[in-house]
């Protein structure tokens, strides 16, 4: 079932109204998870920093050694066609795949400069309320690293461990996880990055190659820092989340989540977090 409502799918060279099938059985993604995706946003009449998130869903297709075929500006291109059939106030949200559809080496390595399947959903998702929020807690589950997993790629295959901290966060009454690293350091959340602000400062783990440091994380960074806060990518722990003012998750679907709990901490909506959603949109006005 899908997530949003009016969707449209591009598939075979064109675009198409409604949910298609897009997959075989036999396919190489279905069978053996050679499946990678990208997020990205149409929102407000804007599609911010569409061109990275196509570029990156390219360079995740080789982490799968799968063989991107569509190119960066050709993606954004296309998308933009398909985002006619929206009005400037319909929120959309944009995710282009790419899988193999043959296998190579007794089938379980996608076959070099094999064919390989690529669509785009564009659904209607509305962006979350300004005053919408979620809250934290720990969980069980660690974020892997490159040795267990293609952590450098924005990979269907990494979700199921992200839907156990999910539904463990969830069972505990809690909107999302706190997650570790393999060395007990926090990552990120199951579905987001995250920051801390403590006495006007902002912090954020370090990309360590356990997690997917994001398109909107960067942008976060870069804007805050142009605005004078001073943001710091840095090892952390628990107790650092625990202590701080204010803390807020960074991702592409939602661009700002506020979170005002993690456990038995509680927390304010505070200046910085509504600072960082403004400077977001300001700038993606801005670049349009």
């Amino acid at each position: 079932m899908a997530t949003g409502t009016n969707i449209h799918t591009w598939f075979n060279g064109a675009w198409h109204k409604g949910d298609l099938a897009v997959m075989k059985a036999a396919d190489h993604g279905i069978w053996l998870g050679s499946n990678v995706f990208d997020g990205a946003r149409f929102a407000n009449g804007l599609t911010p920093d569409l061109d990275k998130h196509c570029a990156r869903v390219n360079a995740s297709a080789r982490a799968l050694m799968v063989t991107p075929n569509v190119t960066t500006e050709d993606m954004v291109a296309i998308i933009h066609d398909g985002l006619r059939a929206y009005s400037k106030d319909t929120a959309v949200y944009i995710r282009p795949m790419y899988w193999a559809l043959d296998g190579g080496m007794s089938a379980i390595v996608p076959k070099e400069d094999g064919e390989t399947g690529f669509a785009i959903s564009l659904e209607a998702i509305p962006m979350a309320p300004v005053e919408a929020s979620t809250t934290l807690t720990r969980t069980r589950f660690r974020r892997p690293v490159m040795e267990d997993a293609v952590v450098n790629a924005k990979a269907a295959c990494l979700y199921p461990n992200n839907a156990r901290m999910l539904a463990e966060a969830r069972a505990k009454g809690f909107g999302n996880a706190l997650v570790a690293d393999a060395l007990g350091n926090v990552a990120e959340t199951a579905t987001a990055n995250v920051f801390a602000v403590k006495d006007g400062e902002v912090f954020t783990p370090v990309p360590n190659g356990t997690f997917l440091a994001g398109i909107t994380r960067a942008r976060h960074i870069e804007n805050l820092r142009a605005d004078g806060i001073r943001v710091h990518e840095t090892v952390m722990n628990f107790d650092q989340f625990h202590d701080a003012d204010e803390i807020f998750l960074s991702g592409n679907m939602m661009k700002v989540t506020p979170v005002t709990a993690f456990d038995d901490t509680n927390y304010q909506i505070g200046p910085i977090t509504k600072r960082v959603r403004d400077l977001y949109w300001d700038w993606a006005a801005s670049s349009a």
